[in-house]
Parts: structure tokens; C-alpha cells; sequence
């Protein structure tokens, strides 16, 4: 009988436990992923400039013309342009090349 007592109150603590473990876990597993994606689209979506070819989430394939700080103009067939916003953009396809700006370069290479 003594027995049957201190086991009930180590019974008390495990539903507990089991709990934060199982929160703990769905934290590692779904919202943690979850939050690095969203950074990762916000960082991507942030980048874009003329001259990327993109895909909307609707499977749509362009090529950016124009970005305004919400919206971003897509060329989707020659003298075809749509506007979207910029969260319906899911990924860019291929990146335009920058050209630096020429002014800063020289100066460095002037030093000599």
C-alpha cells in the first residue's frame, strides 16, 4: 500500500511532461521549417529586379520589367505585361546579371 502512493504522485508529473515534449517536438518539426521558408521567400521576393525570370504561384512563367514596393510587372508573352503582387511570387528561375556601377569601379582601379 505504501507503494501504490508514491507511484500516483510521480503520475502527476508525467502528463505534464509528455506535453512540453510533445510541443517541443511539433516546435522542431512544423513551426521552426516553417518560419526559415517564409524567411527565405521574404528574402527572395526582396531581391527581385528587372530583368529575372520568374513563376507565380499559379505555375505562371515571366520576366520581370518593373518593381514597385508592392507590386512587380511580369512580361509573360512579347508586349504582354501583367502586374502581380510581390508575395504571388514563388521562385526565380533565372537571375538577371547586374552591372555594377562603373564610376565606383574605376575609381579603385585609379589608385595605382
Amino acid at each position: 500500500m505504501h507503494y501504490a502512493q508514491n507511484a500516483g504522485g510521480a503520475g502527476g508529473f508525467t502528463p505534464i511532461l509528455m506535453i512540453a515534449l510533445l510541443f517541443g517536438v511539433m516546435y522542431f518539426m512544423m513551426i521552426r521549417p516553417q518560419q526559415k521558408r517564409r524567411r527565405e521567400a521574404e528574402a527572395m521576393q526582396s531581391a527581385l529586379g528587372a530583368g529575372d525570370e520568374v513563376v507565380t504561384i499559379g505555375g505562371l512563367y515571366g520576366t520581370v520589367t518593373e518593381v514597385d514596393d508592392d507590386t512587380v510587372m511580369l512580361e509573360v508573352a512579347p508586349g504582354v505585361q501583367t502586374r502581380y503582387a510581390r508575395p504571388a511570387i514563388a521562385r526565380v528561375v533565372t537571375r538577371a546579371e547586374r552591372v555594377e556601377d562603373p564610376v565606383t569601379e574605376d575609381a579603385d582601379t585609379v589608385k595605382e
